[in-house]
């Protein structure tokens, strides 16, 4: 492998182009070489768009591909299993989009995929890398609050309803694409992994559109999650300690270009506010990645954690089918 990363894109989502794509060409050792639609014209006119230098009109063509690296993996969750595995078949890495699958089960199959071909495989979660979630993780973990006790994360969203996160087929609901965050971020948080989660939703069509839930801890901390495809946007969370507070309007989740990201902390009757100043989390994201592939870094968000999300998220949606 060369000293820079030629990726693939395996799809035209609109995720890899407005993220992915343009945080991979802000990297020192990073190049985007070819995309794969399975429409040839799509892909063509992608490509143009992108000035991506190979374009594929079929998945299998652009794994087969000599001159590609690594791939990202922006399908719809139902596709995640399947398209990561033959790329493990291929011989190649893959970054993929979250949730890494429908389940924890698929999980563990992409993980003994990539596992026993020596091939890396991680889950592009992008909060983890945002400088928002890494300084309340230091503030938090310097004591800032105290004991925590209560935490509680909310991601809603409006979504259309003939758009895929509201399909069963392809792996949408509410907490496969919101909640993953909202469970994810208590668990980092917290540093330890729930002994005790509960939920309750709503399901049209399939797909759970509204769900709220609760995880216990063993240290006694205690964690309410609720996410929507139904409600007001809202992304945030919140700790409470045994001597103050800690509060994110904006809780990484989303990074629209230019979007402020404030900490409000409240420690006995003292307040303050602490903006942050953000660089692109995906760019961090693909930084990572290919540091572990040219470097033998280890990635920042484990397979672990990222399997233990999965079964959180299989514990909450197992209550609500």
């Amino acid at each position: 492998m060369s000293e820079c990363i030629r990726w693939g894109i395996l799809s035209t989502a609109a995720i890899a182009e407005n993220s992915m794509i343009p945080a991979i060409r802000e990297t020192d050792r990073g190049q985007v070489r070819a995309v794969a639609s399975r429409s040839l014209d799509k892909a063509k006119a992608f490509a143009e768009k992108l000035n991506i230098p190979k374009a594929y009109g079929s998945y299998e063509e652009l794994l087969s591909d000599p001159d590609v690296d690594a791939i990202y993996n922006p399908l719809p969750v139902s596709l995640h299993a399947d398209w990561s595995i033959k790329a493990a078949e291929a011989g190649k890495p893959v970054l993929c989009e979250k949730p890494l699958a429908l389940n924890s089960r698929e999980a563990e199959q992409m993980i003994e995929a990539f596992a026993s071909r020596n091939l890396l495989l991680s889950e592009s979660l992008m909060y983890r890398y945002h400088a928002l979630t890494l300084k309340i993780k230091e503030m938090l973990d310097d004591g800032c609050i105290g004991r925590p006790v209560m935490m509680h994360a909310m991601f809603n969203a409006l979504i259309p309803e003939k758009d895929i996160r509201r399909s069963s087929e392809t792996g949408g609901g509410a907490m496969l694409d919101l909640g993953c965050y909202c469970l994810s971020v208590q668990r980092y948080l917290a540093g330890e992994e729930p002994d005790a989660v509960t939920a309750v939703g709503h399901m049209a069509n399939g797909v759970d559109v509204n769900i709220s839930g609760a995880m216990r801890f063993p240290s006694g901390l205690t964690g309410h999650f609720g996410c929507s495809l139904d409600a007001a946007f809202d992304c945030r969370y919140e700790v409470w300690g045994s001597e103050g507070r800690i509060l994110s309007d904006m809780g990484a989740m989303c990074a629209w270009p230019g979007q402020k990201f404030i900490i409000k902390h409240w420690a006995g009757d003292d307040y303050k506010e602490i903006e942050v100043k953000e660089t692109n989390p995906y760019q961090r994201v693909a930084d990572d990645f290919q540091a572990a592939l040219l470097d033998g870094k280890a990635m920042d968000i484990t397979l672990k954690d990222t399997l233990q999300n999965m079964k959180t998220l299989d514990a909450a949606l197992h209550q609500v089918e």
